[in-house]
Parts: structure tokens; sequence; C-alpha cells
């Protein structure tokens, strides 16, 4: 990563939250390979796992906190004395947001509000808001979501983020505070929670279980290896304008379908594991990202194929048994108080 003098990774801290999550310690991992002093921040919810950072505990400072709560982030931004915040901490799930809305507003709206005024209050110089492409809505069989696309979001979720973004969008624009958006396609790699469609298809066809399929699986998305999002996130720390939104995306448009297809082929499964369930309501039918901006601007590109990426994740996966069984069986929730909570 080229950089420059003002976030030069050596010396530079950063305060990450949601730093145990999926996407979040794939993030700390390669903030920490290029040298950055690193403060993960986050609640250790359902979908937050130690386990995701095991190997690198000694390499980053841990507080255990809720966005929501203004006093724990302000004791936590005046220890840490971050230079820039990278913001993952969110309710990500589709699904749940449907049976529970709530404490996604609760959390993606009200947590993110906290965050970003004590981030102001204490001079942050850079935040990172992550978003995701889900605030668009839903596309037609053609065209791509741009920056300039409208905000139309159909889940709890997604109306969860889009709010967020507002707030965000706000403060950069009432307060010049300065803070970047990124709104990216769907992620896949290791640590993603089993509860998401690679990860849930790798681990059924593992067991030769049935694999559920939303309605006729024709549903598309646009997909991209977790690791060159974090380059992109690297790439906006470094050069990223603030008050500016960058789309992200790796123009690797597939139907689920055919992922699921996919993977079984990979794993020398049979096709017939495929099941088709009830569709759940409102299911965006495509999405598709137009991120000509950010390679444009920030010559960022990304480097791993879908047929790379999907077979390294499939390895991950089959050679981490234990973390995902930990997940199934609850274990890792306990991962925290066995093994970090006394090096605090």
């Amino acid at each position: 990563m080229t950089t420059n003098d003002k976030f030069a990774p050596e010396g530079t801290r950063l305060f990450v939250t949601g730093g145990a999550g999926f996407i979040g310690s794939n993030f700390v991992r390669l903030a920490i390979e290029n040298g950055f002093n690193v403060t993960v921040f986050d609640a250790l919810t359902y979908a937050g796992n130690m386990e995701n950072l095991a190997g690198v505990e000694e390499r980053f400072r841990f507080v255990r906190g809720d966005i929501r709560d203004a006093e724990a982030v302000r004791n936590a931004l005046r220890e840490s004395e971050p230079r820039a915040v990278i913001h993952f901490a969110a309710e990500s799930h589709v699904d749940r947001s449907i049976l529970g809305p709530k404490i996604f507003t609760e959390t993606n709206v009200l947590g993110t509000h906290v965050l970003i005024e004590e981030c102001r209050q204490a001079g942050i110089e850079k935040f990172i808001h992550i978003s995701t492409d889900e605030v668009y809505g839903s596309l037609g069989s053609t065209g791509l979501f741009t920056e300039e696309s409208p905000l139309d979001p159909t889940s709890p979720y997604a109306a969860s983020k889009a709010a967020s973004d507002l707030v965000v969008q706000s403060y950069a624009k009432t307060y010049g505070f300065p803070a970047v958006i990124l709104r990216c396609s769907n992620n896949y790699g290791p640590f993603q929670f089993p509860e998401k469609l690679i990860p849930l298809m790798i681990i059924k066809a593992s067991n030769d279980e049935k694999l559920p399929v939303y309605g006729d699986g024709q549903n598309i998305r646009d997909w991209i290896y977790v690791m060159d999002y974090g380059t992109a996130i690297l790439r906006a720390l470094e050069r990223g304008t603030p008050g500016e939104v960058y789309n992200v995306g790796s123009s690797n448009e597939w139907k689920n379908i055919d992922i699921v297809r996919l993977i079984l082929e990979e794993m020398d499964k049979p096709l017939s594991l495929i099941t088709y369930v009830k569709d759940r309501p409102a299911h965006d039918r495509r999405y598709a990202i137009d991120s000509s901006k950010i390679r444009r601007d920030l010559g960022w590109e990304p480097e791993t194929t879908f047929e790379k990426g999907i077979r390294q994740t499939i390895d991950w996966y089959m050679t981490h048994r234990q973390w995902w069984n930990n997940i199934m069986t609850g274990e890792y929730l306990e991962y925290y108080e066995k093994n970090y909570k006394p090096k605090l």
C-alpha cells in the first residue's frame, strides 16, 4: 500500500469498532500486518467473536464496550488517543432485522450517532463509516448502483444503515467532520458467521445436509473477497476525501443458486442436496456496484478472482472446523472469558 505522511502505518493509532466481527477482524489483521497501532472496541454480541482474532491477541488493545454507551466510547477514545476511527460495529443480518428490527435502529442509528459525536468532540482526524450497497434497494436486470443512486432500502437492516449514513453525512456537512462513507457489495471469506449464505452452504455441504435456497435462487449479488475490501478501507483512510461516498465492489455478479452449485461442485457433493425454501419478505432481486469512483480517484483495485476466493474460503472452513463448531454449540461465547479477559 502506498502511504502518505499523515496516515503512514508506523505509529498511526486506529480505533476499530466491531473489530471482532467478520469484516472487522479481517481488517484488524490487515491493519496490524501493515504496522498500524490498533484498538478494537466491540460489544461481543452474537457475531462478535474473539476467536476471529486468535493468534494476534498480543498485537492490539481490546476494549469491550457498546457504541450506544457514550461514556464507554468517550473513555476508550481518551485512553487510546486514535487519529482515525474505522466504524464496522453494526447489526447486519437481514433475516434477524425482519424478526426483531428494534435493535437494528438502536445500534446502527443511535449507536452511530453516539459514536460520531464522541469522535467529533475528541478531534478525530479521519472517520471511515462502513456501510452497504443494500441502502440502495433493489436493481432491475440492468444498471449499476452509483454513489448518486437514491437511497431506497427495503429491509429494517438496510433502512437502519441508510439512516446511519445520513447521520454521518450531516456531520460532514454541518461540522466539517472528516468522515468517508464506504458502501460495499457482499463480502465473503474467512471468519464469516455461519448464518450467511456462503459459509452456511459450505458447512451444510460438508455435513451432507440439505442446502436451503430462498425462493427460486435467482437473486443476484455482487461478491467481493473480504481482504480486497480491507485494502479498499486502507486506501480510503489514506486518500479518501472527507464528505465523500465511495462504492466498493468487484464487478462480480452471481445468482445465489449458481454460487450454491459452484460450492457443491468444488466440494464434490451432489446437486441433489439443494432444497428450495420459502422466500423471505421483500427479498431484493439484484445488487450490482459501480466502483469506478474509488478505482479512479483512490487507485484501488480488487485482486482476488471469485474462483480463487471461493476455493480459499472453502479450504478455510474445512480446515477450521473447530471454529464453526464452537459457534454452532455456543462455545465461542466463552472464549473471551476463558482466554482473553484475564489478560486485561
